[in-house]
């Protein structure tokens, strides 16, 4: 399946939920995955660092690309994370272009 990034919209605007909605289009469908700003807050005192909004997209969509390659991907609009699932997809995102040993 081609997924391809569309948007990136804060959900407080839009749903009134703490989060940031980041959309895709994944084959011919659209697909928002929502993570939920706790995670900046929590990634910060971790760290220290930031997430930044290109960060926050490659989150979702390795959170995509995970869930399509294992099935689990049901057609839902929508699939929201934990604070504690983004942690683990923003980890998975480092240690993929080599940031995190």
């Amino acid at each position: 399946m081609h997924c391809i990034y569309q948007a990136m919209v804060t959900a407080i605007a839009t749903r009134h939920a703490d989060a940031v909605d980041i959309k895709f289009l994944a084959g011919d469908r659209p697909v928002w995955v929502s993570l939920p700003h706790p995670a900046w807050q929590e990634y910060h005192r971790q760290t220290g660092g930031s997430i930044t909004d290109a960060l926050a997209v490659d989150i979702a969509g390795q959170y995509l690309k995970s869930i399509i390659e294992s099935g689990e991907e049901g057609g839902r609009d929508m699939y929201t994370l934990t604070v504690s699932e983004t942690l683990q997809h923003l980890d998975a995102v480092l240690q993929a272009v080599g940031a995190v040993k």
